[in-house]
């Protein structure tokens, strides 16, 4: 009823509007509200037409994507040590004071190359020693071969006896073998000469050195020199448990053997200081065959190229070890999987778009992806955003790489709001015909006055 009056209080202000006073006829009356009766019967249906509209059913909408495959790199990080491959310590061999130092610290020294002089006059006296009783035994021993040949002829004849021709020949076989022993002790004084001498067993870089010019060197065999080590390959050592071997031996991996029927080998990357990879790799080449008692751990070892002398012996670093290779493992976004109390679970859409709470066992972790060992198949839909406002068997509108997909449900209620409407349309066209018709009957009044 109020609605009837406030639409007859707008046609009077239109009315009056025109400067027309039509109130006051009986016929403008029955007119008026003729179409006011109209207008109300139009919005009553209208009001019912929404009274029966279909109630719209909103899906939670929630990000999908496909379980599939791929090869899991298992890793395990380690703490090792660097240690050059080769190492050698340069000592003093023989006796003597310091002369002459003829290297650079820190630098490049090739093989052969001299490092330190001793003072070599003892044992080039020495060798000349040796030399001159070599001349002395090589010449008893030539006298000694002249006796034999002279007395050989005079015993034949038995002018001399058996007795001369045997001291004879002892005293050439005596003579030949102090010219053996003499030639020894040349050689030996020589070689005694030619340590004077320190050289570099190697190519590699020289360490500082550890003793001065002037310094007695030698004695006792505990003068350390210096430190050569070789560098451009490194070995890189960290130790490994128990464990880790037995789960190495339940997967086949012989970490020291060469296998040639997979795919890959147990190699090794190296994290520098500042947390960067180095660019080379290694491959395992050496596990202990025991474990320390004292710490439960066996040692394995990695060799690594070094060209560009990165890598400095001695020095610690962070060690990553690939220990297996899951081939075609079924991997989820880590996103994807809620923890509680009962395991692990994850919603899974079924091809009917309902939601599905799945229990599943996990296997290793590899960046933001966890390895599925069951519970999963490739193929299926899982839910990655979203699944909190989800609960077991409700349906659900996904989207997959930005598409949306949903039931039959939103399209019938979008075809119910396109008839309302269509609907309200309708009202408006009745309004507006009874409006002409008033403006009609005012004007014919107006000609008749």
């Amino acid at each position: 009823m109020q609605q009837k009056n406030k639409l007859f209080l707008s046609l009077r202000e239109i009315y009056k509007s025109s400067n027309i006073d039509y109130f006051s006829s009986s016929l403008l009356k029955k007119k008026l509200s003729h179409s006011v009766s109209i207008l109300c019967a139009t919005s009553l249906c209208t009001l019912l037409l929404y009274s029966c509209k279909e109630t719209v059913i909103e899906h939670p909408v929630v990000e999908v994507e496909e379980v599939g495959t791929d090869n899991v790199e298992i890793y395990g990080d380690y703490v090792g040590s660097i240690r050059a491959i080769q190492s050698v310590e340069i000592r003093a061999r023989v006796e003597g004071f310091l002369e002459r130092i003829t290297f650079d610290e820190g630098k490049l020294v090739r093989a052969s190359e001299p490092l330190f002089y001793i003072n070599d006059a003892l044992y080039k006296a020495r060798v000349e020693k040796a030399k001159a009783q070599l001349k002395k035994d090589e010449a008893q021993a030539a006298k000694a071969e002249r006796d034999v040949n002279r007395l050989t002829p005079l015993y034949e004849q038995n002018a001399a006896s058996r007795l001369d021709l045997d001291n004879a020949e002892a005293a050439l076989d005596m003579a030949k073998a102090s010219v053996a022993m003499s030639k020894a002790d040349l050689a030996q004084a020589e070689l005694e000469l030619s340590y004077t001498v320190v050289r570099s067993p190697l190519d590699g870089y020289i360490s500082e050195r550890y003793v001065d010019v002037g310094t007695l060197v030698g004695k006792n065999n505990s003068s350390l020199l210096a430190t050569v080590v070789k560098r451009d390959t490194v070995l890189v050592e960290f130790k490994l448990t128990a464990l880790d071997y037995l789960r190495s031996q339940r997967r086949n991996v012989h970490l020291g053997e060469l296998d040639t029927t997979r795919s890959w080998q147990p190699s090794v990357t190296v994290t520098l200081a500042d947390g960067s990879v180095y660019g080379e790799q290694g491959i395992v080449d050496f596990a202990s065959p025991q474990v320390d008692p004292q710490t439960g751990t066996f040692g394995v070892r990695a060799e690594l190229p070094n060209p560009h002398q990165v890598l400095l012996p001695g020095q610690f670093t962070r060690v990553r070890l690939l220990l297996d290779v899951m081939e075609n493992a079924t991997v989820v976004p880590r996103k994807a999987i809620v923890i509680e109390k009962g395991g692990a679970f994850i919603f899974t859409v079924r091809a009917d778009s309902v939601a599905e709470k799945r229990y599943i066992e996990l296997g290793p972790e590899q960046e933001n992806r966890i390895v599925v060992t069951r519970g999963l198949v490739p193929g299926e839909l899982i839910v990655t955003e979203g699944y909190q406002k989800l609960t077991p068997g409700e349906k659900v509108s996904y989207k997959i790489s930005g598409a949306i997909t949903t039931d039959r449900n939103v399209s019938d209620s979008t075809h119910v709001v396109s008839h309302e409407t269509q609907q309200g349309d309708s009202s408006q066209i009745l309004l507006q015909r009874d409006s002409i018709t008033m403006s009609q009957t005012d004007t014919s009044k107006r000609k008749n006055r």
